[in-house]
Parts: C-alpha cells; sequence; structure tokens
C-alpha cells in the first residue's frame, strides 16, 4: 500500500461509492495503474473492474515575492465487481 495516499471523501465520491460501488483515492504521481491495481487487490482481497486516473496540478502558494506551487498527484477511480466491497473505516481498537 505505498502508493496509494488516502481516499478522498467529497459529495461526488460518496455518490459515486453508493450509486457505482466506486472508490476514489489520491496515489502518488510516479505510482503505475498496474502497481495499484496488484496492491489493491492483495490487500483487500477484492477483484477490480475498471481503473479511471487523472493528474491533478498542484495548487500554488506564494511565499512573499516568489510564487511556488503544492506537488502534482494523481486520483484513481477504482470500480469493483459486484459483491465485493473495501473497507473506508476502521473501528477504533477499545
Amino acid at each position: 500500500m505505498d502508493g496509494i495516499k488516502y481516499t478522498v471523501v467529497t459529495d461526488k465520491s460518496i455518490w459515486l461509492l453508493s450509486n457505482k460501488n466506486q472508490y476514489t483515492s489520491n496515489v502518488e504521481s510516479g505510482s503505475t495503474r498496474t502497481e495499484i491495481k496488484h496492491s489493491i487487490e492483495l490487500f483487500f482481497g477484492v477483484k477490480i473492474r475498471a481503473m479511471n486516473s487523472h493528474r491533478l496540478r498542484g495548487k500554488g502558494k506564494r511565499m512573499r515575492p516568489i510564487m511556488g506551487q503544492t506537488k502534482h498527484y494523481r486520483r484513481m477511480i477504482i470500480t469493483l465487481q459486484p459483491g465485493y466491497s473495501i473497507p473506508l473505516f476502521r473501528k477504533k481498537r477499545t
């Protein structure tokens, strides 16, 4: 699970999860689709039907007179086969 940074929780990602069984997460920009696919299938024990990805530019940040920007990142939308699911939130251990 080295390539996956975190899951994205927005209105659109929640709608995709509930209606189309699609999970949205941000991954490292250097990781490939096949690496992410194999790591998710092995770690969670699910079957992936399709993967869509797009690269998002970093946001602009100003530090006094110098204009810089944050790192670019990649977002993956993963569609699972029917009957499979990924637990998003773990229960807290006591």
